[in-house]
């Protein structure tokens, strides 16, 4: 065979493979959000005692988290991360759902403002999937 009757097969391969890189390295960045209704409500929080505070932490108390293993809550204790400026720490926290009770994760929030997640956070806040359904943007 010639080089030019080969030319549209190589047109089409090549097509075929750019094709496939884009579409692998698109699901690769895709985010996902997974939450796990459960039926029991959290205990009540357990008291700690916050340490002495340390210049540039934050204190992070400690939740009830969900043990899939032992199928039970399990508390995590508090601990100090280190500061974010421009951020604020927002405590993990259960809400009740209509499939049951949903650990929403503890997070930064960018900007500072406290409450319930709603309102504007500023022109370039994007809410992160799934977030929006659950009332927290």
């Amino acid at each position: 065979m010639t080089n030019l009757a080969l030319r549209p097969v190589r047109t089409v391969l090549l097509a075929a493979v750019l094709g496939s890189s884009l579409a692998f390295s698109a699901a690769s960045v895709a985010q996902v959000s997974v939450n796990i209704a459960i039926g029991v409500p959290p205990p009540a929080p357990m008291y700690e005692a916050i340490p002495a505070p340390r210049p540039g932490y934050v204190w992070m108390p400690g939740y009830w988290d969900w043990d899939d293993h032992r199928h039970k809550h399990a508390w995590k204790t508090g601990r100090w991360e280190r500061e974010r400026p421009g951020y604020v720490y927002e405590s993990p926290r259960w809400i009740q759902s209509r499939d049951g009770w949903v650990l929403v994760p503890g997070r930064w929030d960018q900007g500072g403002s406290k409450g319930n997640g709603k309102g504007n956070k500023g022109k370039n806040y994007h809410c992160p999937p799934g977030h929006a359904k659950k009332g927290e943007c």
